[in-house]
């Protein structure tokens, strides 16, 4: 699944906020330590991880693509 972003980099905790699989920044924390979360084939913890266009991230299996919706106009 492609993941469009506006900008260069964001922030784990942002991610999962605009993926909609958690309501606040605060809850990240949480979210991480219930489901495994992989960037780029390390997984991370830290809700503060900078994500980056093109990266790839695996959620509890599932397969995301991160993209710049600027740069793909």
């Amino acid at each position: 699944m492609l993941i469009e972003i506006t900008t260069e980099t964001i922030k784990l905790s942002q991610l999962l906020k605009k993926m909609r699989l958690i309501e606040t920044g605060g809850r990240a924390k949480f979210f991480l330590e219930e489901h495994e979360v992989i960037v780029n084939g390390e997984k991370t913890t830290s809700r503060n991880k900078t994500i980056r266009t093109n990266d790839v991230l695996w959620i509890d299996d599932e397969v995301y693509k991160i993209i710049n919706k600027t740069a793909n106009v």
